[in-house]
């Protein structure tokens, strides 16, 4: 800061030297200090114009991940990436401009002091300070608030970056701006208010200039931004209505639910579940250990509605709280359990923390699906956990490659299952079956970029439609909420007796009934081919693939390494052998059965008990954190004595 402050000095100086009028010199040292900061108002300005271009994607992503945080967070940082946006560069010069109005301050405080100065500029005494020479100077603050008042209208209207955004972003950085000013201007020699003053009014022409001669609208596609615009507030509109309904109702009863929780002591199980759909993947083991213990069961979810409520109602064993995303933060972070069992990733890499009370915590991923986590999830979204329900070895040996791969500690890896499949097989296997007179072909997409509806659905139903059988196409509800005019363009150019295009899904799932499952990467095939051991027919849009660094491990991914064994896989290109291959998988149905059967029992562990061994270790370990709590308060006891 020294340093800057004898260049700054320098400056003034010289160019007080040429004019010998301080008022004069301050208007030169500002015009000066604008022309050298130039390049980097305009590296800033262009940063600006980037960010607008990149508007209508982020607020795509912000649409097709709506109430992902995580995962909008991390695609807009690869898309900053991408487009070479600096999120921060837009802060630079007002850091900048404050730099050097603490620097100006020190400057004319030396120049008040210096008997060679005349501080005179007209009637003006630039060195005379407001608070202390009274309210007759009070015109000074004011005036330097209102050309900040100034530069704020300027920016907001015609700043490239600043006029896109909200209102609330807006008037903050307004009355921010101005109300420093107010501050500033009344404890400051008058000549520090009036460098300000012209460093507000240049900035405006600057503003203006750069306008004029780097057009925005020659880079910006304002019409896509509209319409990406009124997507995102179609999509926050709905989401904010539930959240002001949400909000007004269910808010004592989280506080009520938070305190609740805390209030009970020796806490042995929690279950942490993000929406009632994820009470699936716990149920196995949580009927298990209701039937077999009289452990109770904290049931931990941040949806207000969840069945588990109900349940609590019927069960004793069971306590149920609601707790909701931002009050689950600090929940996490006083967690006071012996066992915390989760399906949710990414534990301690974002908001969801490890207990900072108890570091004895055993925390437990389980499994939401059968496919590859090394490709299908996040780098590194299992490194906090201890133990992990393995589906299958898959699970083990892209468990065990990472951790040698990162150096990092070994996990405890326990061979599990997938209890949900044992669910829907024993469901399959009980079910009456019967052979459908005309063979059903389910059509059911992923939910990612290029996927069949995005990219060849229409080719497969010309390919289909005039053969003898019963097509159902079920996108993923995303894609039914964000397409609903194709999704009626689809019905009225296909629907027909032999084609229907599912977008109720409130209506039967009609996976059980299904011949033929056609998809390309969605999770729904292993679920589909190993609990009806029927064929699967894979279109090879491109892969949905969350870690780019997925390679580096030896052990080929479920995903990839099934597709052929449990069917074939067809290029986009080649959509015109979609009937003969369809009738070759439905052809040969029984021989894919008894292969797909065979897989099932290669691949997966406990097929059939993968809910009773789950929770047989639940019981285990508690029992030995019980047993070890009970050792050391038996020690402490001997030494008191």
């Amino acid at each position: 800061m020294t340093y800057l402050y004898h260049f700054l000095s320098w400056i003034m100086n010289g160019c007080y030297a040429v004019c010998h009028n301080y008022g004069l010199a301050i208007l030169i040292f500002t015009f000066i200090s604008k022309l050298v900061l130039l390049p980097v108002s305009l590296w800033t300005y262009m940063n600006s114009i980037t960010m607008i271009k990149m508007q209508p994607d982020i607020n795509m992503l912000k649409v097709k991940y709506y109430g992902q945080k995580d995962i909008i967070a991390e695609e807009q940082a690869k898309l900053f990436k991408e487009k070479h946006y600096h999120p921060l560069a837009s802060t630079l010069p007002l850091i900048i401009q404050l730099i050097l109005l603490m620097g100006v301050v020190g400057v004319i405080r030396a120049g008040i002091e210096n008997p060679a100065i005349d501080m005179s500029f007209g009637p003006i005494d630039l060195g005379s300070v407001p608070d202390e020479t009274g309210i007759s100077l009070l015109w000074s603050p004011i005036v330097a608030g209102l050309s900040s008042w100034v530069l704020c209208i300027a920016q907001n209207a015609s700043n490239v970056l600043q006029s896109e955004q909200s209102k609330y972003n807006k008037y903050g950085t307004m009355a921010f701006s101005v109300g420093l000013s107010l501050y500033l201007g009344w404890f400051v020699p008058i000549g520090t208010a009036f460098y300000w003053i012209c460093s507000n009014l240049m900035a405006v022409l600057q503003l203006y200039i750069l306008n004029a001669i780097i057009k925005p609208r020659k880079y910006v596609d304002y019409e896509k931004l509209e319409k990406s615009r009124e997507a995102l507030n179609e999509i926050q509109h709905v989401g904010k209505q539930k959240r002001d309904g949400f909000f007004s109702e269910n808010k004592k009863r989280e506080r009520r639910d938070y305190k609740r929780f805390f209030s009970v002591l020796n806490k042995h199980l929690v279950f942490y579940s993000e929406s009632n759909g994820f009470y699936k993947y716990f149920k196995g083991y949580i009927e298990y250990l209701l039937e077999h213990t009289n452990i109770t069961i904290h049931y931990i979810t941040s949806d207000p509605n969840d069945n588990i409520f109900t349940m609590e109602k019927e069960n004793n064993q069971i306590r149920a709280y609601y707790i909701g995303e931002n009050r689950l933060i600090t929940l996490m972070m006083k967690m006071d359990a012996d066992l915390v069992v989760m399906t949710m990733p990414d534990l301690n890499n974002f908001h969801i923390k490890r207990s900072y009370v108890r570091d004895d915590i055993e925390y437990i991923f389980v499994q939401h699906g059968i496919g590859s986590n090394n490709m299908g999830m996040r780098k590194g979204c299992m490194d906090h956990f201890d133990t992990i329900f393995c589906a299958g070895p898959h699970h083990e040996s892209e468990t065990r490659e990472t951790e040698a791969l990162y150096g990092l500690a070994p996990k405890k890896l326990l061979k599990i299952g997938y209890p949900l499949l044992d669910e829907t097989r024993a469901a399959f296997d009980s079910r009456p079956h019967h052979e459908n007179e005309r063979k059903k072909i389910l059509i059911a997409p992923s939910w990612q970029e290029h996927n069949i509806v995005d990219s060849c659905l229409e080719e497969l139903l010309d390919a289909l439609k005039n053969r003898e059988y019963d097509i159902i196409v079920r996108p993923h509800p995303q894609e039914v909420r964000l397409k609903s005019e194709y999704m009626e363009i689809l019905k009225q150019k296909y629907e027909s007796d032999t084609i229907t295009i599912q977008t109720d899904f409130s209506s039967n799932n009609p996976i059980m009934e299904a011949d033929l499952l056609i998809t390309d990467w969605s999770g729904i095939s292993w679920e589909y081919a190993f609990t009806t051991r029927r064929p699967i027919l894979f279109i090879d849009t491109p892969m949905k693939v969350m870690n780019p660094e997925y390679q580096k491990i030896a052990t080929v991914p479920l995903n990839i390494l099934l597709r052929d064994k449990l069917g074939m896989r067809l290029d986009p290109k080649h959509l015109e052998q979609t009937a003969e291959s369809v009738d070759f998988l439905i052809g040969h149905r029984a021989e894919y059965a008894e292969k797909i059967e065979a897989l099932a029992h290669e691949y997966l562990y406990h097929l059939g008990s993968a809910a009773e061994t789950g929770a047989d270790y639940m019981i285990k370990s508690i029992q030995a954190k019980i047993s070890g709590k009970e050792s050391a308060q038996n020690e402490t006891i001997a030494k008191e004595n």
